[in-house]
């Protein structure tokens, strides 16, 4: 009998023991869930416009293709931050300005840059201007549906989808949209608290 209540104790010591492993390695996690869609103390400002990913799910079937063809899903980034564009591919001004703009916010984020992807969601079939994609070499370029984006992406009322710049979080979550020319040095101090508040990505 005496056996028995060593090795009950023995066993249940041993799961409280991996419980507590299993917390303090997703604690991170959890914490920065918590900072950024439950607790929303009042000190905080952000520049961009927070958005409830539970409203806004990235579609399951989206429809993506690299240029080649190849179909592709924006899954493929989950583990980043992505910061999304959307647009036709005759890429006029406004749009080449977000591109290099995404390319420059990249850079500003210094050692951090690593966990930032750069994403243009292309919404039709024009061929893409060879010069920009030197100049914004690194943005990942997928052909997608043009209704598959404009039913999920919320814009600004009386505003268009290409206006916007979006970022997407490490799980997969669309959580921000800046506005139509937004200010670089805003843009860059948003990211920056949300690299270094961030223990994942």
């Amino acid at each position: 009998m005496e056996q028995n209540k060593t090795t009950k104790a023995s066993q249940w010591s041993g799961r409280w023991k991996l419980l507590a492993v299993v917390f303090v390695c997703a604690a991170p996690m959890l914490f920065s869930y918590l900072t950024y869609y439950v607790i929303k103390p009042t000190g905080r400002t952000n520049y961009g416009t927070l958005i409830e990913p539970q409203k806004h799910p990235i579609p399951a079937a989206m429809g993506a293709t690299t240029l080649d063809g190849k179909p592709i899903a924006l899954d493929a980034y989950k583990g980043k931050w992505i910061m999304l564009q959307v647009g036709p591919g005759e890429c006029a001004q406004a749009c080449r300005d977000q591109l290099v703009a995404m390319r420059q916010l990249r850079l500003m984020q210094g050692k951090e840059m690593e966990r930032i992807e750069r994403v243009w969601l292309i919404t039709d079939a024009t061929p893409i201007d060879t010069m920009l994609m030197r100049v914004v070499d690194g943005t990942r370029m997928l052909r997608v549906p043009a209704a598959s984006v404009t039913s999920w992406l919320p814009v600004e009322p009386g505003g268009n989808i290409a206006d916007h710049t979006y970022l997407i979080d490490p799980r997969g979550h669309l959580m921000m949209r800046f506005p139509k020319n937004p200010e670089p040095s805003k843009v860059k101090k948003d990211m920056y608290k949300l690299l270094k508040a961030s223990a994942i990505g």
